[in-house]
């Protein structure tokens, strides 16, 4: 077991058992676990944390001195927190370099705002999706929090310092900083928009700085240096029994919130924030009987060891983890990225964070250098260190040419292509619905090529030629019927389909959009109508840029007026909300009258051979499959 944390504050081993259950449930979360849908929360708690650890030590150090020394304290949070991340940015960058190019430059610029701590506002100018990207995600897309909690540690010191300087009162000081707080969740619940991507109010400083600023409060009132173990039995209870009920809510969140539930940006986060200040000022308490619970061995030696879990894990996970993955949850795979990631961060501590804490750089500096002492595997660690040092510093030195995974003549981010035609016409009849919020997606025109990593707002569709194998080379042969009086309404996956659903139901009239949102829906089927081609039976094809709520879809399926026969698909997509969106469209089904739900979610499981790399949309075998679902599932 590493020595507890130096300083003049009181060790808190309840708060590192805390870190170990946060960062655990960030992993079950990036992992896409489905028990713990609600795991991204941990993030909250590592805010309010930081906003508790931090303030208890400035105000300790201002009652003992009646002065901040805020450029030691900068300098401290810089040892702690940046030689790590360096590391783990220059091994991951030698990673890239040599077996995942196609992702260098996007990396170097990750990287650059990495190190600069910019992450969170680099990931929002550049709409960069922390829930709806597809294809292989950033490896740094997690370093946004750390980016938070920095500008935190730059801005926090002086404004306390003035506070502390000028509004003498306990209870001034705690005003301001509950008003900030106040102010920031105001920020999230009002920028924040139902049914869109709400990854600009997850970045946002401006949007998360309550959870901190709910800390900072909790350490004014609440300081570590005055709690005594000596209590009354009345209190006791008092304090464990706040204690375990905040435990249990914040466990119950993680187990069943989803991240695109609008409560979440609306009230929620704050409320888990408060409970999560609750339970932090139990685990403080040296009375409390929970703090030595939760303090056990187990989870203090993984607490102590958090920040390098947090730094390795995201990296480990995204690029061991298949972009394309119809097989469910690996248990093999994951057990070893979690057994990885921790192994990483033990090495983390030992040999790089600990000691420099301890000032081992100090040391070697004013140390005279004598290479006899130097061991041979100290040797050897410094030629491998060098060596992957070398690889980075080449990747990012020379630019990479990106042609051989560039894709030809693809739509630029931000742009929608709609696709509409009605075999019965032989027109093209677009219904351009506006522009969706839905992650970049590029696809190559052979299913042999590489993709792109995606980064940008604005699903992209790939050139037509990727859709024109003949729909008798599949396995699902389906004879042509009449398509006259069916509507397809969906996105990019429909427009996949369309050629083989006019080659199997001649006269369907299919409309889909690149990029559509169920939110834009409604706008299509009022299209439709007024021109004439909204048939009697129709099927709806959306979820795959995004969530949506039961209150939506019930919506749209009632605008559709009396038809015969209503069919809804649900998705496969690599991304959280795919549960989201199945579950809905089942309630719905189960429900609505004249409703079939067609399963593509358990008939393409297994089946990579269906999709292009990004794991979402369909090459030519895998549309035709879905086409023949489709007109199967269409009553004669």
């Amino acid at each position: 077991m590493p020595k507890p944390v130096k300083g003049n504050s009181r060790y808190m081993p309840g708060l590192d058992g805390l870190r170990a259950l946060a960062v655990l449930a960030v992993v079950a979360y990036h992992l896409n676990l489905s028990f713990a849908p609600g795991g991204l929360l941990g993030v909250g708690v590592f805010f309010v944390l930081s906003g508790y650890l931090i303030t208890d030590l400035l105000v300790a150090q201002w009652r003992t001195s009646g002065r901040f020394y805020v450029k030691d304290f900068w300098l401290r949070r810089a040892r702690r927190l940046f030689p790590a991340m360096f590391v783990m940015l220059v091994v991951v960058g030698a990673w890239v370099a040599l077996f995942d190019q196609s992702q260098l430059a996007t990396f170097r610029q990750d990287a650059l705002a990495s190190v600069l701590y910019v992450s969170n506002w680099w990931f929002i100018f550049h709409k960069v999706s922390y829930f709806a990207s597809f294809g292989r995600p950033s490896p740094l897309g997690h370093l946004w929090s750390l980016a938070v909690e920095e500008q935190f540690y730059l801005i926090w010191p002086p404004i306390l310092a003035l506070g502390l300087l000028y509004l003498r009162r306990r209870g001034r000081l705690l005003g301001l900083t509950l008003g900030a707080a106040s102010a920031s969740a105001m920020a999230m619940a009002i920028i924040y928009h139902p049914g869109t991507d709400p990854s600009r109010v997850y970045y946002g400083t401006d949007t998360r700085a309550f959870a901190l600023l709910l800390g900072a409060a909790l350490a004014v009132v609440w300081p570590s240096a005055k709690l005594s173990e000596q209590v009354s039995i009345r209190l006791r209870v008092v304090l464990e029994f706040a204690g375990v009920t905040a435990l249990c809510l914040i466990l119950y969140t993680i187990f069943t919130t989803n991240e695109y539930e609008a409560f979440l940006y609306r009230g929620g986060l704050v409320l888990s924030s408060l409970v999560t200040a609750i339970l932090v000022a139990t685990l403080a308490h040296p009375a409390s009987l929970l703090a030595k619970v939760v303090g056990c061995k187990p989870l203090r030696w993984l607490g102590v060891r958090s920040y390098g879990i947090y730094l390795w894990h995201y990296p480990v996970i995204v690029l061991t983890s298949p972009v394309v993955n119809t097989g469910g949850v690996n248990v093999v795979r994951d057990v070893l990225q979690v057994g990885a990631s921790i192994v990483l961060a033990a090495l983390s501590w030992r040999y790089i964070e600990e000691p420099i804490r301890s000032g081992a750089l100090t040391k070697l500096w004013t140390r005279k250098p004598s290479f006899k002492r130097v061991s041979p595997l100290r040797w050897g660690a410094a030629v491998c260190a060098l060596v992957v040092v070398g690889v980075t510093c080449a990747a990012f030195a020379e630019p990479h040419d990106l042609a051989a995974t560039a894709i030809p003549s693809t739509p630029v981010a931000g742009e929608t292509k709609p696709v509409s035609t009605s075999t019965s016409t032989g027109t093209s009849t677009g219904t351009s619905t506006g522009t969706s919020s839905a992650a970049q997606v590029n696809k190559p025109a052979a299913p042999k090529e590489a993709s792109l990593p995606s980064q940008s707002a604005g699903d992209t569709h790939p050139p037509t030629q990727a859709k024109t194998a003949s729909p008798s080379a599949g396995k699902h042969h389906t004879s042509p019927r009449s398509g006259v009086g069916v509507t397809t309404i969906g996105d990019s996956v429909m427009v996949d389909a369309t050629p083989y659903l006019q080659k199997l139901l001649p006269g369907i009239v299919c409309d889909g959009l690149v990029g559509r949102q169920m939110s834009q829906a409604p706008a299509a089927v009022a299209e439709l109508k007024a021109k004439g081609e909204l048939g009697n039976r129709v099927i709806i094809e959306l979820g795959t840029n995004g969530p949506f709520s039961k209150e939506q879809l019930v919506s749209l399926l009632q605008s559709l007026g009396p038809v015969k026969q209503i069919i809804l698909v649900n998705t496969r997509v690599p991304r959280p909300w795919q549960t989201v969106v199945n579950a809905t469209l089942a309630e719905v089904a189960k429900t609505f009258p004249h409703t079939t739900l067609v399963d593509w979610y358990g008939a393409s499981a297994g089946k990579q051979s269906y999709f292009y790399p990004d794991g979402v949309h369909l090459n030519p075998e895998g549309a035709q499959v879905y086409a023949s679902l489709l007109a199967n599932a269409v009553q004669s």
